[in-house]
């Protein structure tokens, strides 16, 4: 919720070997934090989409939400993301929306067919945002966006998911707390990390809560579920000296947290925004995979680590060569499955790799390239049906989106 700083958002980029390589990745291949705010064409359809956030409907649909000419629309496909149909809009026209690299508007489709979308705007040029819900059933008309929380403060990088049950879950992070501290003369560190239970007829302030007090305030937020009621929030927290690390909260009810859990200890020293949260995962056996970036005193680059029930997490695994500025890892564990991606930059291309593991993260195979580009690109998602898991990477080249199944490459 701070503005960008030249001079640090380059720095959140540098690899530990390579600057240089790193830099010209922010401005050449990856291109990550420019491309929502200036994109290479103005239509509102999924070819001049920023971002793009994929969904499966229960029959097997396709659906994706994404950001276009300033706009949120859903389309879907039939056919595995080979062709869309016309797309609907969810916005009422052009809005100021959140163009920060960890940005991008997020969808679930319950059991039902019924699609929840939620996206956040900016207020002013402070980047004080707000974060809107809507829904539809089965793709058709969405219900007019309503705000997620009645506080004027700003509200941004907003989580959302549906637990083992259905019931859907919403967090962000959000600085209403701001006020009282400066009228008590002050200072507010980062931003309040905030949740509800979201239903579409009780009023979403009536069970709108507070997890935890001065968190980082401007990265995405990683969200799993433990089981019916539980979920587990993965976050880059302020820790004391100014350390911004990640961190683990675990529900042990809808509205009960367990202590805090930290992932690891990278000592990053920063006043600034990094711009670049983590992703987390949960699987079958109930253990935590997380991946995130980092450039701290200790470590530098992307790295995953695994904890077993949820307690202390292994030593960090570096995941991408740090020649090669590896940027935006994604987790997704399925059943004793796990799956890591993470983009690199050679100079002319940006990347996609992918590492399995098949005993829960245990063990590992070697990096597989599975995509490139030499457009802007979005962050690498996961996406599962059923059994069969899916990589989505939207690039603004001759490449369009293209929804990958892993489990037809070597």
């Amino acid at each position: 919720m701070r503005p960008h700083i030249p001079r640090l958002a380059v720095a959140v980029l540098l690899s530990t070997l390579a600057a240089v390589s790193a830099a010209q990745a922010q401005h050449h291949g990856h291109k990550i934090d420019r491309v929502a705010k200036t994109p290479a064409c103005s239509e509102p359809t999924l070819k001049c989409a920023s971002t793009v956030t994929p969904a499966f409907g229960p029959d097997g649909t396709l659906w994706v939400a994404f950001a276009a000419a300033q706009r949120v629309l859903v389309a879907r496909s039939r056919d595995g993301g080979r062709n869309f149909e016309p797309a609907v809009e969810v916005t009422p026209g052009p809005q100021q929306l959140d163009w920060g690299p960890d940005s991008r508007p997020k969808i679930v489709v319950d059991a039902k067919g019924r699609i929840t979308v939620a996206y956040a705007t900016f207020k002013d040029k402070a980047f004080n945002g707000q974060v809107f819900v809507s829904h539809a059933q089965e793709g058709h008309t969405f219900t007019p966006p309503r705000p997620i929380t009645e506080n004027n403060e700003s509200q941004r990088f907003e989580a959302l998911g549906l637990d083992p049950e259905g019931r859907l879950f919403a967090a962000w992070l959000d600085k209403r707390n701001r006020p009282a501290a400066r009228a008590r003369g002050e200072s507010y560190a980062g931003a309040a990390l905030a949740y509800t239970w979201l239903s579409e007829t009780a009023p979403a302030e009536s069970s709108v809560a507070l997890a935890l007090d001065n968190t980082c305030e401007c990265c995405r937020l990683g969200l799993a579920f433990a089981g019916p009621g539980k979920p587990v929030l993965m976050f880059r927290n302020i820790f004391q000296g100014s350390i911004r690390d990640h961190a683990i909260l675990a529900f042990a009810s809808p509205t009960t947290m367990q202590p805090l859990i930290r992932v690891s200890d990278d000592g990053w020293k920063t006043d600034a925004c990094p711009h670049h949260g983590p992703q987390l995962a949960i699987s079958e056996a109930g253990t935590y995979h997380a991946v995130w970036f980092t450039n701290g005193s200790n470590r530098q680059g992307l790295f995953y680590a695994r904890a077993a029930g949820g307690e202390g997490f292994s030593p960090p695994l570096a995941l991408g060569r740090p020649d090669k500025a590896p940027a935006r890892p994604a987790v997704l564990a399925h059943k004793s499955r796990v799956f890591l991606a993470w983009k690199e930059f050679d100079g002319h291309n940006s990347l996609l790799f992918v590492k399995r593991s098949a005993d829960d993260g245990q063990t590992w195979s070697a990096p597989a390239e599975v995509a490139r580009t030499q457009g802007d690109n979005d962050h690498p998602l996961f996406v599962a049906n059923g059994a069969h898991v899916f990589i989505s990477w939207k690039s603004q080249g001759p490449e369009g989106y293209r929804l990958i199944e892993l489990d037809q490459l070597p």
